[in-house]
C-alpha cells in the first residue's frame, strides 16, 4: 500500500504542475484580453465611421457601430470564460480529486482509470481527461456501485462493465492526507473525517460523500414531481443543491441558473446555503421564501402576517378567547376543501355577486360600482371571468378618456394652469415649437396645458384600472364567509361563522393572517387571470412539510411548466396547519402524475448518541438509522429557579467553547422567550440574538427560537428550557424534536422544574441526568 500511496502522491504532484501551467497560460490570456478590451473601449469611436448625411451613410454608420460593439462583446465573453476556467483551476489545486475508480468497459481490453473531482481537467493538449467532473455520466459509478459488475447511463445508452477498484482520497491544500480502498459507496473513514469536523456558518458541498440514495435524487431526470422524505440530518438539502449543480451541468446548453428557483424556510437559511453552488463553479439560482412572494403581491394592501408570527401566536396565545377558532380556521384554510369552496364561489361569481369599486374624480363619481357590475354581467357568461374583466377594463378606459377630455374645460384646470412652474411651461413651449403650424399659439398653448394637467390626474386612475383595482377584492373575500345560501356548506367546520367573523375583523383592520394569504391570492387570480411564471423550469421546495395542500396547489398554478423537487421531513411539521393534517409529504397527497417518492432514513448530522435519544420522541422513530459516529450522550440538567438555569447554561457554554465548538446554539421555544433569555445572558457572555429578520449568523454563541433553527446545524445545542410547562402539549412534540436534532456533536437540555413528557418517553440509558 505504501508503494501505491507513493504512486498516488506522484500523480497528485504531476496534476498540480499541470494545473500551475494551465493557470499561468490562462492568466496570460486574460491579461492580453483585458488590455485589448480596454483599448477597444478607449478607441471605440475612433474606429467607427460616422456619417449621417445620406440615408445610405446612416446605414453604413449603424453597421460600423454594430461590428465594433460585437467585437467588444466577443472579447468580454472570452475573458469571462477564461476567468471561470481560472477560478475552477484555483479551486482544483487545493483538492484536485476525491475518488478514483478503475473500470473495464464490456468489450474493451484496457481498464480506464478515472479520477473524480469538483470539475473536469484535461491534459495540456486538451485530448485526455485527467479528472472527470463528479456530474459526468461515468462518475455515477463511484456513487452507485461497489467493485464488481457495474453500469452507467449515457445519452446514447447504457454502458456495462466491471469496476476493478474504488479508492477514496482526503486531500487538503494539495497534500494527500490519506487514501483507502472501499467496497461500499462511500467509506465510513471518509464520512467520519468529514462529519467529525466543526459546523460552519455556511453549508458546504458534499460531492465527495454523496450516498447512493442521494445520488439517485441528484441525477433523477424522470419525474416532474420528485418528493424526498428524509429524517433530520439525512442530507436532503445538500442533495438538492448538488442536484441543481447537476442539472446546470447536464443541460448547460438549455438551462441557466435563472431558470431555477429555491423556496427556502427563511432568509437565514438562504444565507446558509448561498455558497454551495459557487463552490461548484455554478452561479446561484434565485433564492426566495414563500413569504417574500406573498409580500411582493400583498404588501401594499395589507399588513401581512408571516408564518413565524403565526407560530408565535399559536405558542403563546392559548388563553385568548379566539384561539381555538383561529386554530380551526388555520386547519381548514390549509386544506383542499377550502380550495374547492373557493372554486364553487368563483362559479357563482361568474353569474352574480361580484363586487366592484366606484371610480371617482375630485369627489364626484364618474362610474358607479353598479354601472361596472351591469356592464360586466352584460357580457356572455361563456367568456371566462378574467377575459370579461379585461373587456370591462377596456370599456372603463374608454369612458375615462371621454371624461378626461371633458374635464379639460373646467375652471379648476384653468386655476391650476396659472400655478404651473417654469419647467412645465417649457414642455408646452417645446411641443408647440415642434409643430410648424403655430397659428393661434396662445389658444393652443392653453389647450395643451389643460390636457397635460388633466392627464397627470387621470393617469393613476387609468393605471389602477389596467391592474383591475376596480374589483373590490377585500369585500369579495369577506363575502365568501357570508353566502351560506349560495354555497354548499356541508363540509364546512362547525365554527365557520366564528372563523368568518375573525377573518373579516382582521381584514377591516388592514391585516391579513398568514393562513388567508394564499387563498386570497388564489381567488384574485381566478378573477383577474393567473400570474403564471413561465421562466422557472425547476422549482425546489425545501422544508416542504411547512406548506399546506392549498399552498402547494397554488404553487402548481404559479409554476405550471416547472419540474418540482419537494424535500422535507414529516416529523418536523411544526406549523398549525400540519397538526394531524395532510402535508406535501403525506401519502394521500402524492397522487400526482409523473411523481416519484424517495426516502432517506439514515441521519448523518448527529452522533449515534444524539440520534438514539431524539428518535424516541416521534412515531416510527425506531426506523431511523444513525451513522456510525460516536460522541457524548445528551444531558438533562434539572434546576428549580431561572437564576440557577442561567448560571448553569453559562458554565456549559464556557465548557463547550473550551472544547473547541465554534457554533453553539441556545434554542428557546419562542421569540419572546429568546429575547428574555438574551437580555439575561448577554451581560455574562458574548452572544448573538437571532430573530426572523436575521439574514446571517456568525460563529460563536447564538440564541434563537426553535422554528428559526430549521434546516441549520450547530456543533452544540442547548435547549433553554425543556420543561413540562414549555413542551407539554402533544402539538409541541415535533417542535421539540426539530430543536434537538440541530445538534451535530453535543446536545444539552435544561429544565426548570419537571421535564417534558417527551424526554420521559426516551429510554433512560439514552441520556445522562445531571443534578443542579
Amino acid at each position: 500500500m505504501n508503494t501505491e500511496r507513493q504512486k498516488e502522491q506522484q500523480r497528485l504532484d504531476w496534476i498540480k504542475t499541470i494545473i500551475d501551467k494551465k493557470t499561468v497560460h490562462l492568466k496570460n490570456n486574460m491579461e492580453g484580453l483585458k488590455e485589448n478590451i480596454i483599448d477597444i473601449r478607449k478607441t471605440f469611436w475612433d474606429d467607427v465611421t460616422v456619417n449621417l448625411d445620406e440615408p445610405d451613410d446612416v446605414g453604413e454608420t449603424f453597421t460600423s457601430i454594430k461590428q465594433q460593439a460585437e467585437m467588444l462583446s466577443e472579447r468580454e465573453r472570452s475573458h469571462g470564460q477564461f476567468y471561470q476556467q481560472w477560478k475552477n483551476l484555483h479551486r482544483l489545486k487545493k483538492s484536485p480529486y476525491f475518488g478514483r475508480i478503475d473500470f473495464l468497459e464490456e468489450g474493451e481490453s484496457k481498464t480506464e482509470r478515472i479520477y473524480l473531482g469538483i470539475t473536469s481537467l484535461m491534459d495540456e493538449k486538451e485530448e485526455t481527461f485527467l479528472i472527470y467532473d463528479w456530474r459526468a455520466p461515468i462518475s455515477s459509478l463511484y456513487y452507485d456501485y461497489a467493485p464488481g459488475a457495474a453500469k452507467y447511463e449515457t445519452p446514447i445508452g447504457t454502458i456495462h462493465g466491471n469496476m476493478e477498484l474504488k479508492r477514496q482520497f482526503i486531500i487538503r491544500e494539495g497534500k494527500l492526507l490519506s487514501m483507502f480502498d472501499t467496497g461500499v459507496t462511500i467509506g465510513d473513514d471518509l464520512l467520519q473525517e468529514v462529519l467529525g469536523n466543526q459546523a460552519d456558518t455556511q453549508m458546504k458541498s458534499i460531492v465527495a460523500t454523496i450516498q447512493k440514495e442521494q445520488n439517485q435524487v441528484i441525477r433523477n431526470e424522470r419525474s416532474k414531481y420528485l418528493i424526498v422524505q428524509g429524517v433530520a440530518g439525512s442530507g436532503k438539502t445538500s442533495a438538492a443543491l448538488q442536484r441543481v449543480a447537476y442539472l446546470l451541468y447536464r443541460y448547460r446548453k438549455s438551462l441557466q441558473s435563472e431558470n431555477i428557483m429555491l423556496f427556502s424556510p427563511n432568509p437565514l437559511f438562504n444565507s446558509y446555503v448561498a455558497t454551495v453552488l459557487p463552490e461548484l463553479g455554478e452561479d446561484n439560482m434565485e433564492q426566495t421564501t414563500f413569504q417574500s412572494y406573498l409580500e411582493n403581491r400583498l404588501g401594499r394592501e395589507f399588513h401581512l402576517e408571516d408564518p413565524f408570527s403565526q407560530m408565535e401566536y399559536l405558542l403563546t396565545a392559548m388563553e385568548e378567547p379566539e384561539y381555538q377558532t383561529r386554530l380551526t380556521g388555520i386547519a381548514y384554510k390549509a386544506s383542499l376543501s377550502y380550495k374547492e369552496l373557493i372554486d364553487q364561489y368563483v362559479a357563482l361569481l361568474s353569474e352574480k355577486q361580484l363586487l366592484f369599486k366606484k371610480i371617482s374624480f375630485r369627489g364626484k363619481t364618474l362610474i358607479s360600482a353598479q354601472q361596472i357590475n351591469q356592464y360586466f354581467y352584460s357580457l356572455e357568461t361563456s367568456i371566462s371571468i378574467p377575459n370579461r374583466m379585461e373587456m370591462t377594463a377596456k370599456w372603463l378606459l374608454k369612458k375615462l378618456s371621454a371624461f378626461e377630455k371633458h374635464e379639460r374645460t373646467k375652471d379648476w384646470v384653468i386655476a391650476e394652469s396659472e400655478l404651473l412652474d417654469r419647467e412645465d411651461y417649457l414642455k408646452v413651449y417645446h411641443k408647440l415649437q415642434s409643430n410648424e403650424d403655430t397659428f393661434d399659439g396662445a389658444e393652443r398653448e392653453q389647450a395643451l396645458i389643460a390636457k397635460m394637467i388633466v392627464k397627470k390626474y387621470f393617469n393613476p386612475i387609468k393605471r389602477a384600472v389596467k391592474h383591475f383595482k376596480f374589483i373590490h377584492m377585500k369585500k369579495l373575500y369577506c363575502q365568501l364567509f357570508q353566502l351560506h345560501e349560495f354555497i354548499d356548506i356541508d363540509n364546512l367546520p362547525g365554527t365557520w361563522n366564528d372563523i368568518g367573523v375573525y377573518t373579516i375583523k382582521m381584514i377591516k383592520q388592514g391585516e391579513l393572517a398568514y393562513e388567508d394569504a394564499a387563498p386570497y391570492l388564489y381567488l384574485q387570480d381566478q378573477l383577474e387571470g393567473r400570474k403564471a411564471n413561465t421562466k422557472i423550469r425547476h422549482l425546489f421546495i425545501d422544508e416542504a412539510q411547512d406548506y399546506s395542500p392549498f399552498q402547494f396547489a397554488f404553487l402548481r398554478q404559479l409554476f405550471p411548466y416547472s419540474r418540482m423537487t419537494i424535500l422535507g421531513d414529516i416529523n418536523q411539521a411544526i406549523y398549525a396547519h400540519a397538526m394531524n393534517a395532510p402535508t406535501l409529504l403525506s401519502s394521500d397527497l402524492q397522487g400526482l402524475e409523473h411523481s416519484e417518492k424517495m426516502t432517506f432514513m439514515k441521519s448523518y448530522r448527529s452522533t449515534q448518541q444524539i440520534v438514539a435519544f431524539t428518535k424516541e420522541f416521534i412515531p416510527g422513530g425506531e426506523t431511523i438509522e444513525a451513522f456510525n459516529r460516536n460522541g457524548l450522550k445528551p444531558t438533562l440538567t434539572k434546576v428549580e429557579k431561572t437564576d440557577n438555569l442561567h448560571r448553569k447554561i453559562i458554565e456549559r457554554i464556557r465548557q463547550l467553547s473550551a472544547n473547541g465548538h465554534q457554533t453553539i446554539a441556545i434554542i428557546c421555544k419562542t421569540a419572546a422567550e429568546s429575547k428574555e433569555a438574551f437580555e439575561q445572558l448577554n451581560n455574562e457572555i458574548e452572544i448573538r440574538f437571532i430573530d426572523k429578520k436575521a439574514h446571517t449568523f456568525d460563529k460563536g454563541v447564538s440564541i434563537l427560537p426553535s422554528y428559526l433553527a430549521k434546516g441549520i446545524e450547530f456543533d452544540a445545542v442547548i435547549i433553554y428550557n425543556a420543561s413540562l410547562t414549555q413542551y407539554g402539549r402533544e402539538s409541541e412534540r415535533k417542535l421539540f424534536y426539530t430543536a434537538c436534532t440541530r445538534a451535530m456533536h453535543e446536545l444539552h437540555l435544561f429544565s426548570v422544574g419537571e421535564k417534558s413528557p417527551f424526554i420521559a418517553e426516551a429510554s433512560p440509558h439514552t441520556y445522562e441526568c445531571l443534578t443542579d
